[in-house]
């Protein structure tokens, strides 16, 4: 948010190491009229170091869309490493699966179509209880603080989770927007704040991303 597009061109020329087959990814998610439901590859770049530093084995993701961020992660990932993606929609999730494929990562990268809460739900009747070691969120935002209760039954303590579009492109300031994505969106950033149960910092990275370590 907020940098001029000379500036940002600077950053990603020389703070992000993007390769070939996720440039392409996000050339050819370009294109499509959701576009801008893509992550930033510097966000790509910083989940993938994260996922390296916290030495993550067992990943979600909730919300894939075209699959940029599951194979930012998914690269970043020891061979064992294994990515549960939570999403609704196979036409948008079938364009990464072919770049999945051709990183040599797709059988790092597991696909559920389901709502994720349904998905999460049927994790902890698993016994899945604190076996995660990162979760990213970007999914439907009116459902966020319900993914947050969830997520901190799921990811074990000192595991870390992500929020993105914390920020909302500045309309969790506007007084006149009231929309049930605006409300979660304000909801998940107060309850994160209070939150004693985890370490917080929330970052201007694109659309804001908040970066939670569960205690």
């Amino acid at each position: 948010m907020g940098l001029p597009d000379d500036l940002h061109s600077y950053l990603l020329s020389v703070g992000v190491r993007e390769p070939d087959v996720l440039r392409r990814l996000r050339e050819h998610t370009a294109a499509l009229p959701q576009h801008d439901m893509q992550i930033a590859p510097e966000q790509g770049a910083f989940m993938g170091l994260l996922a390296e530093l916290t030495g993550a084995r067992r990943c979600l993701e909730l919300g894939t869309f075209t699959g940029y961020s599951a194979l930012a992660v998914a690269l970043a990932l020891p061979p064992d490493g294994h990515i549960l993606c939570c999403d609704v929609s196979a036409e948008w999730t079938s364009v990464g699966r072919s770049y999945w494929a051709e990183a040599g990562v797709a059988d790092r990268i597991e696909l559920r179509l389901a709502p994720a809460l349904d998905t999460l739900d049927a994790l902890l009747a698993d016994g899945a209880q604190d076996s995660f070691d990162y979760a990213f969120v970007d999914a439907d935002k009116v459902n966020y603080p319900a993914y947050h209760e969830r997520l901190m039954r799921l990811v074990r303590p000192g595991g870390v989770m992500l929020w993105d579009n914390v920020l909302w492109s500045g309309r969790v300031i506007d007084p006149q927007a009231d929309d049930s994505d605006t409300r979660g969106i304000r909801e998940i950033n107060r309850i994160l704040a209070a939150d004693e149960r985890v370490s917080v910092a929330m970052l201007p990275i694109a659309d804001g991303l908040t970066m939670a370590r569960k205690r």
